[in-house]
């Protein structure tokens, strides 16, 4: 596996791969990093957060925790100390920028309009057309101040105090989970004796993510009640929780499982398991029916395939797990029948349009893409499949997903691999010590 420079900034080449196998000590889980950091900031006293996720991401959340008054103290890149402030944030005025960083946006945004100060929350242009206008709703459906500053329903957007009275709000469920996350994460600093209810309306996607949320939200002391399509969130304070340890990423983990289902493996991925907060975890489950043999302990899964054993295709709805259900993607170059995935919708508001993209992009390697609101049916070559330059549109699970193409023995050439650094900027080192080459 190689770099070297071109026109826009450089291109790791990743040859055919064979064969591959080893242990993979995976980084920590994004969406826990960043919740637990904000959760961390928003108790009273220090929690101590170990194996975080060193990555763009949360860089982004901890400068805006910071440039909001709130003390962090770094050990080492896996390691922080974060002093909480209580419920009530430090500094009344603040600018922040967000980079592309959908998670820290959407839930910063929900504090914002609590926090009873004047701020400034802006990103990068992508981050500019990644829709925010149903949480920008219903937090004004709650007495909050929130101005979008160019474009109605996206960042940036400017916050003053607000005057919060209403006891209930209404969210849709079915455009991102990330709205009733941010909503529920702030629900304590606002809540009446009587709580606060939040209401879905129509379908929950991401299901899982919620799951983590209230389950986090809970270690660190809050009471929530799960109801009929609703959540009420009752008043109170969150409690600093010593040593907190972040699981590892199962979304990254499905890279390295997948590349034990393609090659035969045995790969093993370490620090997230059977006992998972989260649902990504369900990518071994699909694996196993896929054809791949799977191992659970409580912090490792170890994916393998007998030669013998072809690997089939899979019809699957992804509701649940959109995120590594990418992964499935480059797989169909390898599956003796389609991928056909559907539930997918919230891909084409993510860091690019990924629905649209994979599909260009496998087409490239001679795959057969149909391509719907929210499905894709990806058919491998009906001869060999070819070598490819993709690009990744500066998302990282672009890069890391068509990076197993090459598990079909054609050589990918992967545009930008360094857009990685969102979530897993060691992927490609860690994907070059595993495989032996075709």
């Amino acid at each position: 596996m190689t770099t070297h420079d071109c026109n826009r900034a450089c291109v790791r080449r990743v040859d055919p791969i064979g064969e591959a196998a080893g242990v993979v000590r995976l980084p920590g889980s994004k969406s826990i990093s960043n919740r637990a950091l904000l959760l961390a900031a928003l108790a009273r006293g220090t929690t101590r957060l170990t194996g975080l996720l060193k990555a763009d991401d949360t860089d982004r959340m901890i400068e805006s925790l910071e440039a909001l008054g709130v003390h962090i103290e770094r050990e080492d890149d896996e390691t922080v100390s974060v002093e909480g402030c209580a419920g009530v944030i430090p500094n009344k005025e603040a600018d922040l920028f967000i980079g592309n960083a959908g998670t820290a946006a959407r839930t910063l945004t929900a504090v914002l309009a609590f926090a009873g100060g004047h701020y400034r929350l802006d990103g990068i242009a992508r981050m500019r057309e990644r829709p925010i206008g149903d949480l920008v709703q219903a937090l004004r459906q709650l007495g909050c101040s929130v101005t979008c500053e160019i474009n109605e329903g996206f960042v940036p957007l400017r916050f003053a105090p607000a005057r919060v009275t209403a006891d209930s709000v209404n969210i849709r469920g079915n455009v991102s989970s990330q709205y009733l996350t941010a909503l529920l994460m702030a629900a304590p600093m606002v809540a009446g004796p009587e709580g606060l209810a939040v209401r879905i309306v129509g379908e929950l996607i991401s299901r899982p993510y919620v799951r983590m949320t209230v389950e986090m939200m809970r270690r660190f002391g809050a009471r929530v009640e799960e109801r009929d399509n609703a959540f009420v969130v009752y008043p109170g304070v969150y409690e600093a929780q010593g040593d907190y340890a972040v699981e590892a990423d199962a979304s990254g983990a499905s890279y390295f499982l997948a590349l034990g289902a393609l090659t035969g493996g045995p790969v093993t991925v370490t620090g997230v398991g059977r006992d998972s907060l989260q649902g990504d975890v369900a990518f071994a489950d699909a694996l196993e029916t896929m054809g791949a043999d799977v191992v659970w302990t409580d912090r490792s899964i170890t994916v393998s395939r007998p030669a013998e054993r072809a690997l089939s295709g899979i019809t699957l709805d992804c509701t649940a797990i959109p995120d590594a259900a990418m992964t499935f993607v480059p797989m169909a170059l390898v599956t003796q029948t389609p991928v056909h995935l559907t539930g997918i919708a919230s891909w084409r508001v993510k860091e690019t349009d990924r629905l649209a993209a994979l599909a260009c992009e496998m087409r490239k390697f001679g795959a057969v893409v149909e391509e719907g609101e929210d499905w894709i049916d990806v058919r491998r070559p009906e001869g060999a499949a070819r070598s490819a330059t993709v690009a990744t549109y500066d998302d990282h699970r672009m890069a890391m997903s068509l990076s197993l193409a090459a598990c079909a023995g054609v050589t990918v050439d992967v545009l930008d691999p360094g857009c990685t650094a969102k979530t897993f900027p060691t992927y490609f080192e860690l994907l070059d010590r595993l495989v032996r080459r075709a």
